[in-house]
């Protein structure tokens, strides 16, 4: 099973969300999924401020991150790296 190693854990309000755990960095967010421990670090650079802005609105609200990042930003991340447990 995997664990959440970031900051907060998503709250993921419909409980069908891929998203399970955020934390907020300087000038992004990273997020980690459910299904891994891959972080993906979304910027100002990538996917850009208003992008990265509504996902952090939608990280605290708990509901629609993973739909958001689904359909608006997908592959936009600035970088990734997986963390060892």
């Amino acid at each position: 099973m995997v664990k959440p190693i970031l900051e907060h854990v998503y709250a993921n309000s419909s409980g069908r969300g891929g998203v399970l755990s955020y934390e907020f960095i300087e000038n992004g967010i990273q997020l980690q999924f459910k299904d891994s421990y891959q972080i993906y670090v979304y910027t100002y650079n990538r996917p850009g401020r208003n992008k990265v802005e509504r996902m952090k609105e939608l990280a605290l609200s708990g509901k629609g991150l993973t739909t958001y990042v689904n359909q608006y930003v997908r592959e936009e991340y600035e970088t990734s790296f997986t963390y060892q447990p």
